[in-house]
C-alpha cells in the first residue's frame, strides 16, 4: 500500500481521541510530503539535526515531535521550533530545557519518558525517580509536562499488555494529583507492532514509522 492508503487505513482502526504521530526518522521529504498531502501534520523524529534540516524544506503547519533522546547541548536549536518533546528523563535536561527557553521567554511542552522495561538501552527514568523529577519539574517557569511516554522491551502480546497497563497506572496516579506544571493529558505509548493493544490500555497518541513509510533505512533506536 502507499503511504496515503496505510494512513487512511490506520486512521480508520483508531479512535478519533487518539492523535497519530507519523515516525519519520531517515525519510525523505518526498515521503513526508506524501504523508502531509493525506491529511497528516504530526511527524516525529529522533534526531535534532535531521529534524531542522526538514523543518526547513517542509510545510510550517506541521507539528514537530522530538522522540528520541534529547541531549543537552542540543536543546538551544530546537526552542519554537518543536510541539512536545517526548523524551523528558532527567533533573539536568529539564534544567537545560529551562535554561534555554526562557531565553526566548517561551515554554517547552513534554511528556516524561518512562523506562518501564528497566532496559539499559532504552531512554527513561525509573518510576523510583520519578518524585524527585516532579519536584523539579513543578520548580520550573518554562517547562510544562503534559503527560508520559514510554518505549516498552519487546515481547508476546501479553507482555505488550503488562507493560501498557503500568504505565497507566502511573499516568492515572499522577492525574489525580493536582500540579501546578503537570498535567496528564497526552499518555504516548505504542508503535507500529503494538498499537492497537497500546490504545485498548488507554493510549492516546500512538507512534507510528515502519507501519506508514515501510521499513527505515538507517538503523538506530526504534520509536515507531
Amino acid at each position: 500500500m502507499s503511504i496515503k492508503e496505510e494512513i487512511i487505513k490506520i486512521k480508520n482502526s483508531i479512535p478519533s481521541n487518539v492523535k497519530l504521530v507519523a515516525v519519520s526518522k531517515t525519510k525523505p521529504i518526498e515521503d513526508i510530503m506524501e504523508a502531509y498531502k493525506a491529511g497528516q501534520r504530526d511527524f516525529g523524529e529522533n534526531k535534532v539535526q535531521e529534524l531542522l534540516e526538514k523543518e526547513i524544506s517542509l510545510p510550517k503547519d506541521i507539528n514537530w515531535h522530538l522522540i528520541g533522546k534529547l541531549q543537552t547541548n542540543k536543546v538551544k536549536y530546537i526552542v519554537g521550533k518543536v510541539c512536545l518533546i517526548h523524551s523528558l528523563s532527567s533533573i539536568k535536561l529539564l534544567d537545560t530545557i529551562e535554561k534555554e527557553y526562557s531565553k526566548k521567554n517561551l515554554t517547552a511542552n513534554t511528556l516524561i519518558q518512562i523506562n518501564i522495561g528497566r532496559e539499559d538501552s532504552k531512554n527513561g527514568i525509573f518510576i523510583e525517580e520519578l518524585d524527585e523529577l516532579i519536584d523539579a519539574i513543578e520548580r520550573s517557569k518554562h517547562c510544562k509536562v503534559k503527560g508520559i511516554m514510554t518505549i516498552i522491551p519487546k515481547g508476546s502480546d501479553e507482555e505488550n499488555r503488562y507493560y501498557f497497563k503500568e504505565v497507566k497506572k502511573i499516568y492515572d496516579n499522577l492525574k489525580e494529583r493536582k500540579f501546578k506544571n503537570i498535567s496528564m493529558e497526552i499518555l504516548s505509548m505504542g508503535m507500529s507492532n503494538d498499537y492497537k493493544i497500546a490504545i485498548e490500555e488507554g493510549a492516546n497518541l500512538i507512534r507510528i514509522g515502519q507501519g506508514i513509510f515501510g521499513k527505515r533505512v538507517l538503523g538506530g533506536n526504534n520509536n515507531g
